[in-house]
């Protein structure tokens, strides 16, 4: 019932910020504080708005607090004749203050808190973080564990609001207290401050000694934590290696030590977790027993009243418990810290591939490719670089269908890669259409390109939603065209996931796992089918398919490619024989091209590999010193 009731608040509350900003994504600055800054704009106002409440709210306890204690002194001195008829009024009053005004006040400090801040503040962190993660190159992903970097981008938006929520409130509530206890208890006499002075030295001593190393423990558990979460996703991500090569004892040896890593870092915390609360222990018994002793003696030479000694014990009470608390609080703010500042050293990177200022949409009316002196090379150890491209030049005409050929390493995909700028390159340009592919932005260049590879990965989602990734508004006739086109519809309608969707609406499990070689790849060829991009990039496309699939769709595959530009790799010769050009590739040169019947009659390289292929397979080196290792 109160819930329903107060449903319009909490609404009301939790709209008060956007917690998913739009805007232009920017890398996070690497400083501490301007990368908390960073995500904590929309929610500076609430933020300031909670640091008021909370100060009222230890004011109104402090005060509180004064009240009883004159309340004690006024019961003591009271006639009782009378006392109901004179007071009771006035006693009803304070009474019903309390049950009001305290409660909303927390109710008010509550509502900004909890509403407002505590679940949209960690959200414009993810949210943030994620979109700029997104813009960071494949380069980066190929270095991390995606376990790794999916726990950064959580923990940390949830650790910068940790972080700045206990410094704007922890810490106001505890000064704001502290500073009105410290008011009453000097007021009534000076000499009931030594305690608490002398307990506020050895505060801030134990804070001083515990809390850096409390810091630097949490750094290295953090990173411990992010460590052993990837290794055991990293597991789980490729499962279905482990059974193949029947080595789960490896992978359970390879995550325990990282657990174990990781355990080491729990029991340095856990040991200065024990001596810290022996330490505040014996200070706060001290503080208590002091405080004690000395307001007993104060009442006792009638230098201060009952009221003010019920005052100075209840205060002390009160600091003692505070004291636990906030001591772990603050230990819980440099836990926090530590984990913001692990996190940043991940998510504060700036991406590598960035769009050219002002970069404008690419254009391919055309569809020509100009591959002009490429030099390319892969970001290596110092001294051991070596270069796939250096000097590279090759023209593909509008319409123009090319095959591209030669050994593992030779060059071939890295050359893809870089047409969808993947990668930048060293020296040289690549042109569409004219257009440098390195001043426009990288959202058309893609759109403008398909490509299906050999090894195929799809997304935990529908099929529908995997088909129609590249074409969001493609209407289901469309979609299920695609699939007949790919020869998918043989197999889908029998899918059924472990939550009972059937067909297109099935899910396809992380990486498409629950589904075949033959089958993803299949579905990756519909998704292209379906985007219809003027440039087609076919890296072994149907290389996972069997003779009679692969026969069926290749006739769809030459419809596909009527009126595009087509650059196709394959180390199975005879399905790209009847392409327009084949080119053969070596260290990152061409050494061949020209037709298939051009580069038989040259009797070259080409003609080599042709007589060499074993069921239309490249089995050998183009050097024949060994098996082509693919």
């Amino acid at each position: 019932m109160l819930s329903r009731v107060l449903q319009p608040l909490f609404r009301y509350f939790e709209t008060r910020v956007n917690p998913y900003p739009e805007g232009e994504v920017k890398t996070p600055p690497k400083g501490l504080m301007p990368f908390i800054v960073h995500f904590s704009r929309p929610m500076l106002p609430l933020l300031l708005l909670m640091t008021l409440f909370t100060a009222l709210v230890s004011a109104a306890e402090v005060v509180f607090f004064s009240y009883m204690g004159q309340l004690v002194d006024w019961l003591g001195n009271v006639e009782r004749a009378g006392f109901w008829a004179e007071n009771g009024l006035w006693l009803a009053g304070l009474g019903l203050l309390l049950l009001i005004g305290l409660p909303l006040l927390v109710l008010m400090q509550s509502l900004v808190t909890h509403q407002s801040i505590f679940g949209n503040y960690p959200m414009i962190g993810r949210w943030l973080s994620h979109r700029h993660m997104l813009s960071q190159s494949l380069a980066f992903y190929q270095d991390e564990f995606a376990g790794r970097v999916s726990q950064k981008v959580m923990q940390t938006a949830l650790a910068i609001r940790e972080t700045v929520t206990k410094v704007m409130d922890l810490l106001v509530y505890a000064i704001v207290y502290f500073t009105g206890a410290a008011y009453l208890l000097g007021r009534a006499d000076l000499l009931l401050l030594i305690p608490l002075g002398l307990w506020l030295v050895g505060y801030l001593s134990i804070m001083r000694y515990f809390v850096p190393r409390l810091r630097d423990v949490s750094m290295a558990q953090a990173d411990a934590r992010a460590q052993m979460t990837g290794r055991v996703v990293d597991s789980y991500s490729n499962i279905q290696t482990i059974k193949l090569f029947a080595d789960t004892e490896r992978e359970q040896r390879y995550a325990k030590d990282a657990m174990e890593g990781f355990m080491v870092t729990v029991h340095r915390q856990m040991r200065l977790v024990t001596i810290m609360s022996v330490g505040l222990t014996l200070l706060n018994t001290a503080l208590l027993v002091g405080t004690a002793a000395m307001a007993i003696s104060a009442w006792y030479t009638e230098a201060i009243s009952l009221g003010v000694l019920a005052i100075a014990i209840a205060l002390v009470m009160r600091i003692r418990f505070m004291s636990d608390w906030i001591l772990w609080e603050v230990a819980g703010l440099f836990e926090n810290i530590g984990t913001v500042q692990d996190g940043m050293n991940t998510i504060a990177q700036k991406p590598t591939i960035n769009d050219a200022p002002n970069a404008k949409a690419l254009q391919v009316p055309h569809g020509e490719i100009v591959f002009d002196a490429l030099r390319f090379q892969y970001a290596q150890a110092k001294g051991e670089s070596k270069n796939v491209f250096d000097g590279l030049s090759l023209t593909i005409k509008p319409g123009e269908k090319i095959g591209l050929i030669g050994r593992s390493g030779a060059g071939k995909s890295t050359l893809a890669n870089l047409l969808l700028r993947f990668y930048d390159l060293q020296g040289g340009q690549i042109l569409i259409d004219g257009q440098n592919i390195a001043e426009v932005t990288q959202t058309s260049l893609r759109h403008q390109i398909g490509m299906v590879t050999q090894d195929t990965s799809l997304l935990h989602r529908s099929l529908r939603d995997n088909i129609r990734y590249g074409s969001p508004h493609a209407s289901d006739e469309d979609v299920w065209n695609a699939v007949c086109r790919a020869h998918a519809d043989t197999f889908i309608n029998d899918l059924v996931d472990p939550k009972g969707r059937r067909g297109l609406d099935a899910h396809v499990g992380e990486r498409g796992v629950k589904l075949s070689g033959g089958q993803r790849q299949r579905i990756a060829i519909a998704r292209v089918l379906l985007k219809n991009a003027p440039i087609l990039v076919l890296d072994e496309a149907t290389s996972a398919l069997d003779s009679e699939v692969e026969a069926a769709i290749q006739e769809q595959l030459d419809t596909l490619m009527e009126g595009k530009t087509v650059i196709a790799i394959a180390h199975r010769l005879s399905t790209i024989a009847m392409l327009d050009r084949l080119i053969v590739v070596d260290e990152g040169r061409m050494v061949e091209s020209g037709t298939h019947q051009e580069l038989l009659a040259r009797n070259g390289i080409y003609a080599s590999l042709w007589q060499r292929q074993s069921g239309g397979f490249l089995g050998l080196d183009i050097d024949g010193n060994g098996p082509n290792q693919q």
